[in-house]
């Protein structure tokens, strides 16, 4: 395709890119989060719902701050910025091209919000830290999470999110409203997968997006940094520890909106290598126009087989435990212990016990007891 050269004027050719007409979000979206979405496209009235709700929730509020207290990209304004936007909007085929403004904040970040219009906002941080190719990576990113309609649910979870800091002297009030917002955290953080898939399909390019995650996750310092290096991280993190580990890994997650930046490009390269992937970029994938013929019962089936299939692969120590139980292993409470305390049946602990009771000469033996019709010592 051809991008737009803001020095010029012209249609100028920068980079050949892709162009995916009437593509589906469905077609990079999460498994997890694709389930979800095609249920809530399925309610009646579920639009309704959502455009009664923005009369509740601060939506009006956002965009006038935005408008009055950051810069709105545009032709005059961040014009590379702007071109990358068209460029995502017509790689993706996103009719309405989003509005989007540059917030000044140094914490590197960028969110798309919104229940009537989606609106994309990304901080100063961010547009400083990142070179050109690896904003484009995140400009599609946020274009995704607009064609995938995750605007909306991104507005709620900030909403409750709020309602749940004002509610939190209420015990019972607070426990609901977090129940909800945890369950919202859990989705968003695979939409956020979602959408680092929309970015890889608008910047088309593998590395830019790993340098990208590097660079949110240590600064602008790619001189110092490896993607191997990085991308072992992740699997380090995946495999390391004990059931400990697993449990604190959860714990670290839980208050998260994404994932861990490790993980992420751990997730997007994987993807990156699957014929899902492939077959997008050959032009084979889902439209828009199937969309309302999608099932929801095979949008969970396909969701349920990948978390099977996740904790069938896994090498986190709770995901292996989990399927052993699930292949039919017995002795649950004696696989909890041996993973918290670190010991197994061939541990030196194990190994003694067995010793002791086997016929192998020169086995110890336990005592016999003196008297066996004494009564046993000891209180209830």
């Amino acid at each position: 395709m051809t991008e737009r050269n803001h020095e010029s004027g012209g249609n100028v050719p920068s980079r050949q890119r892709r162009r995916f007409a009437r593509i589906s979000s469905r077609a990079y979206e999460h498994p997890a989060d694709r389930s979800a979405l095609v249920a809530l496209r399925k309610l009646s009235g579920f639009d309704t719902v959502f455009k009664t709700l923005s009369g509740l929730l601060p939506e009006r509020s956002l965009r006038l701050l935005f408008l009055s207290d950051s810069v709105r990209v545009s032709d005059a304004q961040f014009a590379h910025l702007n071109d990358m936007l068209r460029d995502a909007c017509y790689v993706l085929d996103l009719e309405k091209v989003p509005p989007m403004y540059v917030n000044q904040d140094p914490q590197p970040n960028a969110m798309c919000i919104g229940l009537d219009e989606p609106i994309i906002v990304v901080t100063t941080g961010l547009v400083e830290l990142l070179d050109e190719e690896e904003m484009r990576a995140v400009v599609g990113h946020e274009v995704g999470h607009a064609l995938s309609g995750h605007a909306v649910y991104r507005t709620i979870l900030l909403f409750l999110t709020g309602i749940a800091m004002k509610v939190a002297w209420i015990p019972l009030g607070n426990v609901a409203i977090m129940a909800i917002v945890t369950a919202l955290r859990e989705w968003f953080r695979k939409s956020e997968l979602s959408a680092d898939r929309a970015g890889l399909l608008v910047g088309q390019d593998l590395q830019a997006s790993m340098r990208g995650l590097m660079k949110i996750a240590g600064g602008n310092h790619l001189h110092e940094m490896n993607v191997d290096a990085f991308l072992a991280q992740a699997d380090e993190y995946e495999k390391g520890g004990d059931l400990r580990d697993s449990v604190l890994k959860i714990l670290n997650l839980l208050p998260r909106s994404h994932p861990f930046t490790t993980v992420r490009a751990a997730e997007l390269k994987k993807w990156s290598e699957s014929r899902d992937y492939q077959r997008i970029m050959d032009g084979h994938y889902p439209r828009r126009d199937e969309d309302k013929d999608t099932s929801v019962t095979d949008s969970f089936r396909q969701s349920a087989a990948h978390y099977a299939d996740a904790v069938r692969t896994s090498k986190d120590p709770l995901m292996k435990l989990v399927g052993d139980i699930a292949g039919g292993a017995g002795d649950l409470g004696g696989k909890l212990r041996d993973k918290f305390t670190g010991q197994g049946g061939g541990g030196a602990a194990g190994k003694k016990n067995a010793d002791a009771t086997d016929g192998s000469p020169g086995a110890t033996r336990p005592e016999e007891p003196q008297n066996p019709d004494a009564p046993e010592s000891g209180g209830s």
